[in-house]
């Protein structure tokens, strides 16, 4: 079973739905989870925020923390996790669960932080969480280690 298999899996036996925001992954979390048979039982939708004002204007992140840290921090991480799980609410009702993504991909860093710096925001009904990595290789690859990263985190989270 692959990973994002296992993750639909587990979501859809807590019964809980999923938001996905993402910025350097760029829908890449989406797709993986999407080719899942039977995604759509627990997979509400996605938001790819990739310029920063969307950040604040689709998922919420204060502005006031872009503008002081960037789009690449612990903190914007969580609070795109917990505005996608709104943005992608049905009649009403938020997803359960939200993930975000957000790091720099390279080749070249648009502020000091180093290239391949990642954070995973999870937000589930029992909290927020940030996970920070260090990713080596090239864009495609810091990218794919995010996805995966990802979804491994989040299976952790839904089965505790």
């Amino acid at each position: 079973m692959s990973d994002a298999a296992a993750l639909v899996r587990a979501l859809r036996e807590r019964g809980w739905t999923l938001g996905i925001a993402e910025s350097l992954t760029g829908g890449a979390l989406a797709a993986e989870v999407v080719s899942v048979p039977g995604a759509s039982a627990t997979l509400l939708g996605a938001v790819v925020a990739y310029a920063t004002p969307l950040k604040a204007s689709l998922l919420g992140v204060d502005p006031a923390l872009l503008d002081e840290h960037g789009p690449v921090h612990a903190q914007v991480a969580q609070q795109m996790a917990t505005g996608v799980r709104r943005a992608v609410q049905v009649e009403g009702r938020p997803a359960d669960v939200g993930i975000s993504t957000t790091g720099i991909a390279g080749p070249e860093s648009p502020d000091e932080q180093q290239v391949g710096t990642v954070h995973i925001g999870i937000a589930t009904p029992l909290g927020v969480r940030a996970y920070a990595f260090q990713f080596d290789g090239d864009r495609a690859a810091i990218r794919a280690q995010t996805v995966d990263a990802a979804i491994d985190a989040l299976v952790q989270q839904v089965r505790e």
